[in-house]
């Protein structure tokens, strides 16, 4: 039995066609209401007012959890593969377009990738203005937040499905000597365990994929950061759709439907869509790039470490859902080339 989301001709979400297709339980509306300085409560419509809608929607409930199963199944197993190889940033690394990328230079431009996403959001410099309390939503085992904290001095809290990454990161930063300044627990980011208005800056690197419901995990992100403070989200997108276009193309949503598979992803949606659920909740200085051309090299230089006698001892250790991610990584790299799949970055400012 399908359930059918009815969506309002203003939602601030224009790629529907991904969402009937992929996640039929996107929520119908979405409201910021703003009670007293820096409370931001969200407030979404009900789209079970009938029992038959009650138990039409059950499904998806359980279909949600199958996949943050999937997602923390999935961390859990390569988690320590991607460690031994890659180290401890576990994402897209920042490069010269034009530049002959050597191995050695990979570990580099993922700390480039923080860098240049600080720059891009315009985190001061001025060390009076640096974040103090940081969130890192969907932290892998931890090198984002341990990296942020000894870079501003600040408290850094990271949150990730994964149990495994949990206590990797734990131990990654007590061996660090950053055990009192960072921390890490098992929690949902679109459940934060936070209380309103509580960090700095809110950090997600390439989490926001997973989302199977955007409108709520930026709702939590505008949520948890404080009066003045900063969102960065990093992400995997499609690409924007044209003014005359509905949705993807057919062999576009079969692609992303294989990639889906691989790598537990619901939805997909564009940078676009970002900012204008950005733009709902009227947070401030709003802005995205494509950040593609300079994450090129990112998936070739995975394939070519996966196919190294310790890449390939690794994978064939590790387990099928690791494999099944190694198999569609030429997906991805086709994605990018037809310019279906974007790198973008996308940050804005909760008002003060």
């Amino acid at each position: 039995m399908d359930t059918v989301a009815c969506i309002p001709n203003n939602s601030p979400i224009s790629c529907i066609h991904t969402f009937r297709s992929q996640s039929p339980h996107f929520p119908t509306s979405f409201a910021a209401n703003r009670v007293g300085r820096g409370s931001w409560t969200p407030i979404r419509a009900s789209t079970a007012s009938t029992e038959r809608e009650e138990v039409l929607l059950a499904p998806h409930r359980k279909e949600d959890q199958q996949l943050k199963n999937g997602i923390a199944e999935f961390y859990d197993e390569s988690s320590s593969i991607w460690e031994n190889i890659w180290g401890d940033h576990m994402h897209h690394g920042f490069y010269d377009p034009d530049s002959t990328v050597s191995v050695s230079d990979h570990r580099a431009a993922q700390i480039r990738m923080i860098e240049e996403s600080l720059r891009f959001a315009s985190i001061s410099e001025e060390r009076t203005k640096w974040p103090k309390r940081i969130v890192d939503v969907g932290c892998g085992i931890g090198g984002s937040s341990r990296y942020l904290a000894e870079k501003f001095g600040a408290t850094s809290v990271g949150i990730t499905l994964s149990p495994v990454q949990a206590q990797r990161a734990s131990a990654l930063a007590a061996a660090q000597g950053l055990a009192h300044k960072v921390s890490f627990q098992v929690a949902d980011a679109l459940e934060q365990p936070f209380p309103d208005g509580k960090f700095d800056l809110v950090w997600s690197m390439e989490s926001g994929e997973h989302m199977p419901d955007k409108t709520k995990f930026v709702g939590e992100l505008a949520r948890v950061a404080a009066p003045g403070g900063t969102i960065i989200i990093v992400t995997w997108c499609h690409r924007d759709l044209g003014p005359d276009e509905q949705s993807l193309k057919p062999w576009e949503q079969d692609l992303l439907k294989k990639i889906c598979d691989a790598y537990y992803l619901p939805a997909w949606c564009s940078a676009a869509d970002y900012v204008k659920l950005l733009k709902s909740l009227s947070l401030q200085d709003i802005k995205s790039e494509d950040w593609s051309c300079f994450v090129a090299p990112f998936w070739p230089a995975v394939i070519r470490s996966a196919m190294t006698w310790k890449g390939l001892t690794s994978l064939l250790s590790s387990g099928q859902k690791t494999i099944k991610g190694a198999l569609a990584m030429p997906l991805m790299i086709e994605g990018y080339k037809k310019g279906l799949i974007k790198f973008a970055i996308i940050t804005c400012r909760k008002p003060e």
